[in-house]
């Protein structure tokens, strides 16, 4: 068995504090799940185990939804926590200012770096959600939403490669 090893993630800072937005979004979402009954994008986070069985998966949803979603709020806090001061801007930067741009470096150890995986998926699954993205032919280039959603996915497949390469 292969010991565990760190993988490193660049970002700018103006990713870092972009990043950091998106996930406390996410965790507000979580947070008011139980008061957004019928939401699509929670319904998207915990679907049905049994398409064919409404019963059995409203049985399935109620044993499971709580400690799914509390593991999602886990995964958003690690990624919060693992951003820290790389998501921190000067309250006075102005677009173009070289700080945005500056490169910082996040070391992710295993436990850490699947709770990015995991809360990179989510988020992706939400906005898919929100943006009606259902195949390839759902994409708006002049929405500047959907280069949000591409963004994740590039960080997303950077980092499932650097998990692939770890095992």
């Amino acid at each position: 068995m292969n010991a565990p090893r760190t993988v490193m993630l660049e970002l700018t800072r103006m990713e870092a504090a972009h990043l950091a937005g998106l996930v406390t979004q996410f965790a507000e979402l979580l947070e008011d799940a139980e008061s957004s009954a019928g939401d699509p994008a929670i319904a998207r986070l915990v679907p049905d185990a049994y398409a064919d069985d409404a019963e059995a998966a409203q049985n399935f949803r109620d044993m499971t939804e709580g400690d799914l979603l509390e593991r999602r709020r886990q995964d958003a806090d690690m990624v919060l926590s693992s951003l820290g001061e790389a998501a921190t801007l000067p309250e006075d930067a102005e677009p173009g200012d070289e700080v945005l741009m500056e490169l910082v470096e996040l070391r992710l150890e295993r436990d850490v770096l699947q709770a990015w995986l995991r809360a990179l998926a989510a988020i992706r699954l939400v906005l898919a959600t929100r943006l009606e993205i259902r195949s390839e032919e759902d994409h708006d280039v002049d929405d500047p939403r959907f280069g949000i959603y591409e963004w994740l996915g590039y960080r997303l497949n950077g980092l499932v490669q650097a998990a692939s390469d770890d095992d």
